[in-house]
């Protein structure tokens, strides 16, 4: 019999596989395996497809995301890491995904079309005012970002401050060559997190190697 182990809240582990089980049963989002165990179906989550999923490989201590979680990703693209966060956090929680491009979108509305706790919204996560009517209301627990912007850590805080609640957590993708071609890759990792720690905490910083070149996970906690 197949053994599995829960890692993180909704996260569990078998064998060399990362999985989240699978809320809509049946269903592939980006042609994962499913994988069935005691009358549950689980769905392969692939750490070259997602940064979060690669983070938790390379030893990411914490996974800020529980059942019932209000979530604003910001770089939603075809929504495959969207997709385990919302086997994560069930019927009660719900993520925002905002994507600038409308040909990613098509594929992330399909996906939407079947899991009724994401809510996608075209706009530019540089702009975080022009979607400010979707996130009426709700308390943003955690402000996931991975987008290709010169910009990141502006962006996210931003955001940040419009959305984040206090003492909320944030997970932030540094795509280093998107910011600079010829700089070393640590100095602009150290150079984006540095303009996090007036308002973040920074809990941990994650090499995404071999999964992701050039790419950092910044684990953090609004102050």
């Amino acid at each position: 019999m197949k053994k599995i182990k829960k890692i993180f809240t909704g996260v569990y582990k078998l064998d060399n596989y990362l999985l989240t089980k699978n809320s809509v049963p049946g269903k592939r989002t980006y042609g994962e395996e499913l994988i069935k165990i005691d009358d549950n179906e689980y769905r392969e989550w692939n750490p070259f497809r997602s940064k979060l999923a690669a983070g938790i490989k390379n030893g990411l201590k914490e996974v800020p995301i529980e059942e019932g979680s209000k979530i604003l990703y910001l770089g939603s693209a075809e929504g495959t890491t969207i997709s385990h966060i919302s086997d994560i956090i069930g019927k009660k929680g719900l993520i925002f995904g905002v994507d600038i491009s409308a040909k990613v979108m098509q594929k992330f509305l399909y996906i939407c079309e079947t899991r009724e706790n994401i809510v996608p919204m075209i706009g530019d996560a540089e702009q975080p005012h022009s979607y400010r009517n979707n996130l009426a209301g709700f308390s943003i627990d955690l402000l996931y970002q991975d987008v290709s912007q010169r910009n990141q850590a502006e962006i996210f805080l931003k955001n940040s401050r419009m959305y984040l609640k206090r003492n909320g957590y944030g997970l932030l993708a540094i795509k280093a060559r998107s910011i600079s071609a010829k700089e070393n890759t640590k100095d602009i990792i150290r150079q984006e997190i540095s303009k996090l720690k007036k308002e973040f905490k920074v809990v941990q910083t994650l090499d995404l190697k071999p999964f992701d070149k050039d790419h950092a996970l910044v684990l953090c906690k609004k102050k």
